[in-house]
């Protein structure tokens, strides 16, 4: 007798455009993982762009916050994954990402995060370095494999498309298959018993 298993959910997986600055990279290398996200049917993506959160860099739960939060923390809330996108900036990440990232703990348990950097020689590793730190104090598994664009804005044609796939598209696999067995296993652990940290 041969039994069948429905298939599982898509994981709902938050991208997150990590820098803010005028002319930023970001939105590029999020069009790149969108379209190989758009190829799978285990993900589903949602983007969250610090340039569209207007969070104030005091932690004061003013009425300001309060709108700004609204949209974003029910987004880093549903979602059962996340991709950061992050520039190295002074050999670490940018303050606006450090500021999304802060202002909220309960969204980032037990739940998985991968790394995508960028920028120039060191391709923003040290800032993905850095990330892996501040994750582990939320109680968040980064996955080991990564992504990074060294030299960022040669790697892409005016048009916004990588000018030699193969390297970036293989490890963007890579870390997506990461990403969906960790989120699966940990949606799965959290349906049987909460998360204690």
């Amino acid at each position: 007798m041969t039994t069948h298993t429905a298939p599982e959910a898509p994981l709902n997986l938050a991208v997150v455009i990590g820098s803010n600055r005028h002319g930023r990279f970001g939105p590029v290398v999020a069009d790149w993982l969108l379209s190989r996200v758009r190829d799978r049917e285990d993900l589903t993506a949602e983007v969250v762009d610090v340039a569209d959160i207007p969070l104030p860099m005091s932690f004061a739960r003013t009425p300001e916050a309060t709108e700004a939060l609204a949209d974003v923390t029910p987004k880093l809330a549903r979602a059962d994954a996340f991709v950061v996108l992050t520039p190295e900036y002074n050999h670490s990440f940018p303050a606006g990402l450090k500021n999304l990232i802060d202002w909220h703990y309960a969204e980032w348990r037990a739940k998985p995060v991968g790394l995508i950097s960028y920028g120039g020689m060191a391709g923003g590793l040290r800032a993905a370095e850095h990330l892996r730190q501040v994750f582990a104090e939320l109680h968040a598994v980064t996955v080991r494999d990564t992504v990074s664009f060294h030299n960022a804005g040669t790697s892409f044609d005016d048009t916004g498309r990588l000018k030699d796939p193969s390297a970036p598209d293989a490890a963007a696999k890579t870390m997506l298959d990461q990403l969906v067995w960790w989120g699966r296993a940990l949606r799965e652990a959290k349906e049987r018993r909460p998360y204690g940290g």
